[in-house]
């Protein structure tokens, strides 16, 4: 039995609040190449600039606890959970995973909003404890849990286990944004039927069909047309692998928007595709686990 707290409204000290920048992760395949150079040279110095987006409260009263969710090599890994307050019956879940910045308060909030529209969210910890607080520290823990990809699938299937398993849910789904974008989309390549509904928000892509073919999950990838870390070329060389393979995929590109767009402290934060995306995120999941 989950003894959760309540969080009747969402309470986040702004100036600490540490969202996701505009750095993402590698190829979780491969041990490294320059896309988090690059990414830490571009925004080296950026300081995330709070709003009152970020300070969002959940759709409905949840409760929340940190949990143990799964054990690599014998040392236990803890993340966020959270649930509607008034849930009865068994519910969907999300694994919420983290930008590069780490499990933070902004992917807790994100679980708390998740949790607010109907789900039991488990927001992941692939640092295993490591939060950063500038581009340096985060770019050093990006590349160093990057040199295990092996034990961040591992967490991810244990995560998807515990949501299964210990909470009962009934379906499940992924999201993730920047480093945990392409997270969410190796998450659904290598779980298979494990996964109900996959979204990703400006990750690293895939193009390799015999990468794309395991694919099982609708997936739903949401993207800045101004992204230079992510570029586009490379959003719609995976859409048209996704569509010839004929997947179901639907990616959305806002041609005005930047990496980190749906940063609501960060300084490339635009509200009108943020929105847009949360909206598209919330039906998808809702037609998809509900």
């Amino acid at each position: 039995m989950l003894m959760l707290r309540s969080s009747a409204s969402l309470v986040v000290s702004l100036p600490l609040l540490l969202l996701p920048a505009a750095a993402c992760g590698q190829d979780p395949h491969a041990g490294g190449d320059d896309h988090a150079e690059r990414m830490k040279h571009e925004h080296s110095g950026e300081t995330p600039r709070a709003t009152a987006a970020a300070a969002e409260a959940p759709g409905a009263e949840v409760i929340e606890k940190e949990v143990i969710y799964a054990h690599l090599d014998g040392t236990p890994v803890t993340g966020f959970l959270a649930m509607p307050k008034d849930a009865v019956d068994p519910l969907p879940g999300i694994l919420v995973i983290q930008e590069w910045w780490g499990l933070n308060d902004n992917v807790r909030a994100m679980a708390r909003r998740f949790a607010g529209e109907g789900y039991v969210a488990l927001a992941v910890d692939l640092y295993e404890g490591t939060v950063a607080t500038n581009s340096d520290e985060a770019y050093a823990a990006m590349t160093k849990s990057m040199e295990n990809a092996g034990r961040l699938s591992d967490n991810l299937r244990q995560a998807r286990g515990y949501l299964k398993d210990t909470v009962g849910a009934t379906r499940i789904g992924v999201v993730g944004w920047c480093f945990g974008g392409g997270w969410s989309l190796r998450a659904a390549l290598e779980q298979g039927d494990g996964i109900d509904a996959a979204v990703m928000y400006y990750g690293k892509t895939v193009d390799d069909p015999a990468e794309l073919a395991k694919l099982n999950a609708p997936l739903l990838g949401l993207f800045g047309g101004q992204d230079r870390g992510i570029p586009l070329d490379g959003v719609r060389s995976m859409e048209k692998a996704l569509g010839e393979l004929g997947k179901d995929a639907t990616i959305v590109v806002y041609d005005d928007a930047d990496h980190a767009f749906a940063n609501p402290s960060g300084e490339r934060y635009n509200e009108a595709a943020a929105t847009d995306a949360w909206r598209r995120t919330t039906g998808f999941f809702a037609a998809h686990l509900k």
